[in-house]
């Protein structure tokens, strides 16, 4: 005699073949739980095992787990879902015809040219990301190096070191650069020591450069507003109800950014007038 208090059915209830469950291409970066540990993470890579396909979740830890990718076998938004390998996708296109992701007119065939003595620094590894996704292609073609600061704090020491010239031009991007910020005073005392000449500090008025991402490319109607002294990066994944991990944050949002059509105007005309900077004059021309 079966007791009332048991559900008889002793499969898993993600297992039971109750309704139709929708198919969800295992794209990078989709968030899901696997429903029999419970592990839930960002979609890292789908591969094909001679035991079947196979998909890698990295948790915000930074953890990585694979798992079958069996049916019924995944949370998607507390809904069950069967993943499935992503189709192909063709590289996404040019701006337009002709152009390169920043817009530029395309030079096909074009290689990299040698670096030129100038550089371009940036505060931080996801500012380097994004300049390379969206005027990589130019970049190459003038021959310009992009390199990162991890801060402004050495901004004086590192510029010293580097020793720019008329002919091997310094320019940096700083964030969230303001009147009467720290960053101003020491991007002041940089051109001041330098001479604007060789040496251009720029900023964009975002708190951090995922805010330079235009809230439609990644579907969301604004970026959240996080109250003072919360890490502004925990606070947006929070708000938007993204699992706490900032890197897999950081790869969703940039993977949302085709073109400089993804990008605020607060980013584009600083990064356009330090390419300027740096590309005029000097041994390989401008």
């Amino acid at each position: 005699m079966r007791s009332r208090r048991y559900d008889p059915d002793l499969t898993p209830p993600w297992k039971r073949r109750t309704a139709a469950v929708p198919e969800v291409p295992a794209d990078p970066d989709l968030v899901v739980e696997e429903a029999a540990t419970g592990f839930c993470g960002a979609v890292v890579r789908c591969e094909k095992t001679a035991q079947g396909p196979t998909v890698t979740l990295e948790d915000r830890f930074g953890k990585h787990r694979v798992f079958p990718m069996e049916p019924r076998g995944f949370l998607l938004e507390g809904e069950v879902v069967t993943l499935v390998r992503p189709a192909s996708v063709a590289p996404a296109a040019p701006a337009s015809a002709g152009r390169t992701a920043s817009g530029s007119v395309a030079v096909p065939g074009a290689r990299a040219r040698v670096a030129r003595a100038g550089r371009l620094y940036v505060e931080g590894r996801h500012d380097a990301e994004l300049v390379e996704k969206v005027w990589g292609d130019d970049l190459r073609v003038e021959g310009v190096v992009v390199e990162y600061l991890e801060g402004v704090d050495h901004l004086a020491e590192i510029v010293d070191l580097f020793g720019p010239t008329s002919d091997a031009r310094l320019g940096v991007l700083v964030d969230h650069l303001v009147p009467g910020s720290k960053e101003s005073r020491i991007a002041a005392d940089v051109t001041a020591t330098w001479g604007a000449e060789r040496v251009l500090v720029v900023g964009h008025p975002f708190v951090d450069i995922w805010e330079a991402v235009k809230p439609a490319a990644l579907g969301i109607d604004t970026w959240p507003r996080v109250p003072r002294g919360q890490d502004w990066k925990t606070g947006v994944c929070e708000a938007l109800d993204w699992p706490a991990n900032t890197g897999a944050a950081w790869r969703r949002i940039l993977g949302a950014v085709h073109s400089y059509r993804d990008l605020d105007p607060g980013l584009l005309g600083p990064v356009e007038h330090l390419i300027d900077h740096v590309t005029v004059g000097g041994p390989n021309g401008g």
